[in-house]
């Protein structure tokens, strides 16, 4: 098809393993066609051995590069002009930078920046600045379907956070209508954090990972699906208003945490956190983005709203 995304994916073999060759290709098609298939390192060193059947079984180009000053990565510069080259030619739409490095964070945001769609491809161990530095980021572990725990500093994002990020979705979209296409809601999701895959946490469908949060409604319009809130999309921002309203009355000093909650159910007698997912107040207010909690203080950090 002469409309299909055309990508170039260069892959840093100092830090991604040869047994994930299949797993980056066969992602990547679900995106566009490879048009550059380009794998970095030092071919003299015998731990990128495994690299080389690799590399010929699957027509990708290995580019020798050698280690010139201990302690210097070479392979990463060399990442870095060649991908400034290719996208000085125009002859692609997008990038693969394979890698676990944070070195590349720079470069995925000056892709980004030229108008290139940035597909990252790492191990759980990447530095989380490479991977919100591209549009997509694709676990291998995951895509090779290994069961490999997290380490705790490079947690995927939890489900329990991603609901209210959801809900807050699908009540801006209520400026428009009351229902958001389910693609459209999976784009805005990963918009908002680019490593989210429903691999992530055991689904393969997006629709199935949905229908796990009880506040979703889903309708079927022909071969489309429409979710909403079940409760009104107006809630979240009638709650952030109401939240406002009460910490503002004490200007820059802020509110005690425990008496905001109280002045929040005075207001509205049928607040619960649980609605929203959550099971503690503090959490909820943690993840609007119009406040910050300090010493068990609440501050207003928004806008007034009209």
């Amino acid at each position: 098809m002469t409309d299909e995304m055309r990508y170039a994916v260069l892959i840093d073999a100092d830090n991604v393993a040869a047994k994930y060759t299949k797993n980056i290709l066969d992602e990547l098609s679900n995106y566009g066609i490879v048009t550059y298939k380009r794998v970095y390192g030092d071919w003299t060193r015998p731990n990128l051995a495994g690299w080389k059947n690799m590399a010929l079984d699957n027509a990708i180009t290995p580019v020798q590069q050698y280690s010139y000053t201990t302690g210097k990565n070479a392979t990463d510069s060399a990442m870095i002009i060649d991908a400034m080259d290719i996208l000085y030619s125009n002859n692609v739409d997008g990038f693969c930078i394979v890698s676990s490095d944070s070195d590349f964070t720079r470069l995925a945001i000056r892709l980004r920046e030229s108008g290139k769609h940035v597909i990252g491809m790492g191990e759980k161990k990447t530095p989380k600045p490479f991977s919100t530095a591209c549009n997509a980021f694709k676990y291998l572990e995951v895509l090779a379907e290994e069961e490999i725990q997290p380490t705790a500093e490079n947690e995927i994002v939890e489900m329990k956070m991603l609901e209210p990020a959801i809900i807050r979705i699908i009540a801006e979209n209520a400026n428009l209508e009351d229902e958001i296409n389910i693609g459209e809601l999976g784009s805005r999701l990963q918009g908002r954090y680019p490593d989210f895959d429903v691999r992530n946490y055991g689904y393969s469908k997006f629709s199935q990972f949905l229908k796990d949060f009880d506040c979703l409604s889903f309708r079927q319009v022909g071969s489309s699906i429409l979710v909403s809130l079940k409760t009104k999309a107006t809630d979240l921002e009638r709650v952030e208003v109401a939240l406002a309203a009460v910490v503002r009355t004490n200007g820059t000093k802020g509110y005690n945490l425990g008496e905001l909650k109280k002045q929040l159910c005075a207001k509205l007698p049928d607040f619960d956190v649980k609605t929203f997912g959550y099971s503690k107040f503090s959490k909820f207010v943690e993840n609007l983005p119009e406040f910050k909690i300090k010493n068990n203080t609440v501050y207003f950090v928004g806008t007034e709203r009209i």
